[in-house]
């Protein structure tokens, strides 16, 4: 199909049609391809991705949460637990071990499960899989994903802007 809108594009130009004209048929088409996507997203199922996130605690016994960049697509300028996405074919248990490597330049080694949730976003669902980390070590230095980081005991937690699933696990 885009082959043949290119085709009619030049055979307009090629015809001498002004500008406008061209412009408007241009716009004809890319109208007509959001309205495809649009219907087929309406069509699908929302998916699922699992997520992944570690409970660090320190000798005071408080954990570490990290602040979501206000461009976040989702829970924006949030505290929330540190973790990510777990990739294609990845194990959950090294995604983690990333992820805090990548979001808190922290060494560690995956604990007992601590809690799992599931969040309904428009677009998606996800499973955030919440582990206990263990052996942790190295200085907290938080990726450009998060604009601060605290060390919170759970009075602390309760007064802040949590993500939806720190909430759900704080209930």
């Amino acid at each position: 199909k885009k082959l043949h809108y290119v085709f009619k594009l030049f055979l307009l130009i090629y015809l001498n049609f002004s500008k406008q004209q061209i412009a408007i048929q241009y716009f004809k088409f890319q109208i007509k391809n959001m309205i495809k996507t649009l219907h087929e997203a309406k069509n699908m199922e929302k998916f699922y991705g699992l997520t992944v996130r570690g409970v660090i605690k320190n000798k005071n016994d408080e954990i570490l949460i990290v602040k979501r960049h206000p461009k976040s697509k989702t829970d924006p300028e949030m505290w929330e637990l540190p973790g990510g996405k777990v990739e294609d074919g990845e194990y959950f248990t090294k995604a983690l071990v990333r992820e805090i490597k990548e979001e808190t330049n922290l060494d560690c080694k995956v604990g007992d499960l601590c809690e799992a949730v599931q969040n309904d976003y428009s677009n998606k669902r996800t499973v955030q899989l919440m582990m206990y980390l263990d052996d942790v070590s190295g200085d907290v230095k938080i990726s450009e994903e998060h604009t601060e980081f605290m060390w919170a005991n759970l009075d602390k937690l309760k007064s802040l802007e949590l993500s939806a699933s720190l909430k759900k696990v704080l209930k």
